[in-house]
Formats: structure tokens, sequence, C-alpha cells
């Protein structure tokens, strides 16, 4: 069967403020169309659905129709609830989901719950454990609506982790296509630099081991790299399919494509999304700027390497209408290592303009209108 593997949305994310539905539209209308391009069986959506617990409706509006979409393809299509995404809303969708033939998990319900099961048009029969994104202080309650009774005192959310997966496995049997789901992070994994780090964490990372040989396929999200995953069975994050933010811009967005058989290792290829808007960063004086050729499609973040000045950040802003992020380059900041200069007998004029310097902030205007300023104020409090 060849099953496409997607992750971490987002939908409905923004970048400094910036609206990006429009792009994240282009994007999931290519994914549709590689989808209908590879006649994929099955859609696996690995979390992280929505940016906030809290989407705008038109997000809302933009996922469903994703999603429809997809199904539309004649896959079927498997989606669960990630860190970012409040599990208990999404199920509020699954009425709707089950009637547009959609297999919809956003919270913990019992083992027999996540797991879905299937058969492909040409007869392959499978397997796919479902477990959406797992709080460390709900990893106790899942085991008990799992029935694994108690794990002692002294487990930690690996440990819970581990008895979960071996309960939503243990069913796997040699002559299906085995698959699992989740939302986690897998000791190995690299951050990609826009994910929430308090759900990165090592308190939050299980190792590869948790999952059996038996397990066919292991689709991933969480982590917004695609890479693989060394475990005892083939193990992967499919990566976002547009850049969160700065940290991400080296990352080419795609989906995986994964061609997959009872008892035959699965192939993976990657199918980049070239509709998602690259991030990218330049730097250097306001003459080297004038002379960069950024992707004229691109968000920019842009560092300039000369001491700010008032009107600087506008004429940035006018060579780079798509700056979304204008600073002065931490080079020309003063080292705070430096002892700084003694403060007492220091005329609060002088202290401002250390101030500036101390920040790369030489501008003589600045200083001027300070000092105006300061002179005006101490006019005032005497008339009063």
């Amino acid at each position: 069967m060849r099953i496409l593997h997607t992750s971490d949305w987002h939908v409905g994310v923004t970048l400094k403020g910036r609206p990006r539905l429009d792009e994240q539209r282009a994007v999931f209308k290519q994914i549709v169309d590689v989808a209908k391009a590879e006649a994929v069986d099955l859609v696996i959506v690995a979390g992280d659905l929505f940016d906030t617990a809290s989407p705008s409706s038109e997000a809302q509006k933009l996922l469903t129709a994703a999603l429809s979409a997809l199904r539309r393809t004649g896959a079927e299509v498997v989606v669960i609830a990630g860190n970012h995404d409040n599990g208990k809303a999404l199920d509020a969708l699954r009425e709707w989901a089950h009637a547009a033939g959609i297999h919809l998990r956003g919270s913990l319900g019992k083992a027999a719950d996540h797991l879905i099961t299937g058969e492909t048009a040409g007869g392959e029969r499978w397997k796919c454990a479902a477990l959406p994104f797992i709080a460390q202080r709900h990893a106790v309650r899942a085991a008990e609506l799992f029935e694994l009774g108690a794990a002692g005192a002294e487990a930690n959310y690996a440990d819970h982790l581990r008895r979960l997966v071996a309960a939503l496995t243990q069913d796997f049997g040699a002559d299906t296509v085995n698959l699992f789901t989740g939302h986690l992070t897998v000791v190995g994994g690299r951050v990609g630099g826009g994910e929430r780090e308090v759900h990165t964490v090592a308190d939050y990372a299980v190792p590869a081991a948790i999952f059996p040989p038996t397990t066919s396929y292991v689709a991933l999200g969480h982590l917004h790299k695609g890479q693989a995953i060394t475990g005892p069975c083939p193990i992967r994050y499919s990566g976002a399919p547009l850049a969160v933010d700065f940290g991400e811009e080296d990352h080419t967005p795609g989906v995986a494509i994964v061609e997959v058989s009872p008892g035959i290792p699965a192939k993976v290829r990657t199918v980049p999304l070239t509709e998602a808007v690259p991030l990218q960063t330049v730097r250097g004086s306001l003459e080297q700027l004038a002379k960069a050729e950024p992707d004229e499609r691109a968000w920019l973040r842009v560092f300039v390497t000369e001491p700010a000045r008032a009107g600087l950040r506008a004429e940035v802003a006018d060579l780079f209408p798509r700056a979304v992020q204008i600073h002065i380059d931490p080079v020309m900041r003063v080292d705070r290592t430096e002892p700084r200069e003694r403060r007492s007998g220091r005329s609060p004029g002088e202290l401002f303009g250390a101030y500036l310097s101390e920040n790369g902030h030489d501008d003589p205007a600045v200083a001027k209108l300070f000092s105006q300023l300061y002179e005006d104020t101490q006019t005032v409090a005497e008339e009063a």
C-alpha cells in the first residue's frame, strides 16, 4: 500500500503578525495534488493541526476543507491531535469526520478506540494505532483508560508511553500492514526550531525501542524537521509543510510517501512542497543590503551591521517590503562583559549617551532630542 505522511500543519499560524492562511491554502492544495498523483491509499496527519488551542473560524474552515479534499482523493484519512491542539475540541468534530470518512482522534479514550483498521482497493489489510499527544499530567490517566493498572510511583513519562504503545500494538500480525502514528519526541530526533520547548525537553523524550519490530512504519509528528529515526522498525518525522519561524529557514518542506506491504520493509521518499513560502535572513550594512538579491517570494529577517539611528528602520523597510523582522546585528553592540563607567556624578544626558553607545545607537539627533525633552520637563517641574 502507499501512504502519504504529513504533520504539524499549524493552520492559522502567523509570522510576526502576518497572516499565512493563503499560503497554507496553496500548500494544502499541493498536498492534495500529490495524494492524487501518487494514488495513495492512506493519508496520515500526525498532529498539530492548528497553531493554537483556540483557532479562528477561518482556520477551522481551512482545516476541514483540506481534510475533506484529501478524503475525496479516495484515500483513507487518519488524523490525530498534537500538543498545539485542543483535543477535546477536535473530538467535537468526530461526528462530522466520521460522516466524511475521516478517522479523527483528538483525545484519549479506551485502547480499542485508537486502533483503526482498513483494507486497500488492492486487498491489503492494514492496522493503524493512532495516539494523540499526551501531556505528562495525563499519562497516568491514559494508562487507566487503557486498563493497564498502576505503573508504580517511580514510573516516568517514557514508562507510561511504552505501556500504551505495547497495548496498541499487541495484535500486530504478519499478514497486515502495521502502522503507528503519534505526536511525540523520540530520542535522537533533531528539533526544527519552532517547536514548544516545554514539550521537547528530556522529560518528554521516549526511546525508539518502545515501537515493536512488528511495526511496518511509525509516522510521527511534533518535530518540524523531516528525518528518519534509527530503531527496531522504520520510524520517521515527515516534517512540517511550511517553516513556522526563522529557526526553520534551512528546512525543505515536504511530505513523506511510504511504500509498504506486510513483511516488507517500508520504503520512504520525500516529495518537496514548492508552494511553501521560504523564510530567509539577510545581513549587511545599508550599502550591502541595497545590493542584496533575496528570494522575491521569501519573508525576510534583516540584520543591519551599522549603528542604529533615526530613520534606519524605514530605509531598510523600503529596500525590503517583505521584511517582517529588522534588527541591528548583535555584533554592533558593546560587549556587556566590559565594566560600565561609574554612574554617580554624571548628568542625565551623559548617562543616556552611554546607554546609546552600549546599544550601538550612535545618533547625535536622538541625544539632542533627549536633552530638549529633559530641559522641558525640568522647566515644567520648576513652574509647578
